[in-house]
């Protein structure tokens, strides 16, 4: 089951649901890691893993971002890790590397953020582009490298923007080759 392909589209509906409904639950809508509503988010999102194959990338996948979302990126970055060993690629296994990153970063292993995500730049572009770049911006401002942080994030603004995307883009690679 590559790319984290859906069981069926039922399966991926219920999925998409349950998602829309996070903020719903009590104390979740703020990451408590103390909440009950955390729990019963985490329970509804197990439900749903369980009627996966056993070696389904998707479970730990899924998990691992139930987790993230309700405050336990520590508990969060062993499932990543297992769901992307399990075969995850494609989008699911993009939004795994980016996701994983921020779990490292936010449990002091912004390095290893940096190692994961730093190929991201170089993959198929998709809407998760940017996604990539603020979170290695993230991750690289952890590390005391906020210059390159900076030029990500601007290099990855300057396209959106209604004027000066030239110049955002020249300033964004400036900070990183003053030279140029």
């Amino acid at each position: 089951m590559c790319e984290g392909e859906p069981v069926n589209r039922d399966w991926e509906d219920r999925v998409t649901a349950a998602w829309a409904t996070l903020d719903d639950y009590p104390d979740t809508a703020s990451n408590s890691s103390s909440a009950t509503g955390a729990a019963d988010f985490r329970a509804v999102i197990d439900a749903l893993v369980a009627e996966l194959p056993e070696d389904s990338p998707l479970g730990p996948f899924e998990r691992a971002c139930a987790w993230d979302s309700t405050g336990h990126s520590d508990r969060a970055v062993p499932l990543y890790r297992e769901a992307l060993a399990r075969g995850l690629d494609g989008y699911k296994g993009r939004r795994a590397k980016i996701q994983l990153s921020s779990s490292l970063r936010n449990t002091g292993h912004a390095e290893e953020g940096v190692k994961l995500l730093t190929p991201e730049l170089d993959a198929p572009s998709d809407e998760l582009d940017d996604a990539v770049r603020a979170c290695l911006a993230l991750c690289l401002s952890s590390l005391g490298r906020d210059r390159e942080g900076l030029s990500l994030v601007l290099g990855a603004l300057a396209p959106h923007l209604p004027r000066y995307q030239r110049s955002m883009a020249n300033y964004a690679r400036l900070l990183v080759d003053p030279e140029d």
